[in-house]
């Protein structure tokens, strides 16, 4: 017979873990209203973010970027993101 090991009680969902999944997706979406139009460059220009992502990886010497120095790592990498994103989730 196989024997059911108890799990410790979880904790209560406290503050926005809480709150219905309506009210999280209202508030949720105040987040990216609260930057008028006119203020979010990479919105409106592709090439200025694309130009931001370079600058951004430049920074990092070449011998320290490991996903540059190992392929089989960030395809790694990308297979355990796409997991979990696609895994699927606890109700709770």
């Amino acid at each position: 017979m196989i024997e059911k090991i108890p799990t410790p009680p979880r904790p209560a969902r406290r503050g926005f873990a809480a709150m219905d999944p309506a009210m999280q997706r209202k508030i949720a979406s105040k987040g990216g209203k609260s930057v008028p139009d006119e203020k979010r460059s990479f919105s409106r220009s592709p090439s200025l973010a694309a130009e931001a992502g370079r600058k951004g990886g430049s920074s990092v010497p070449a011998d320290q970027r490991s996903f540059a120095r190992d392929h089989t790592l960030a395809a790694k990498a990308g297979r355990k993101g796409g997991e979990a994103a696609h895994a699927p989730r606890e109700k709770g």
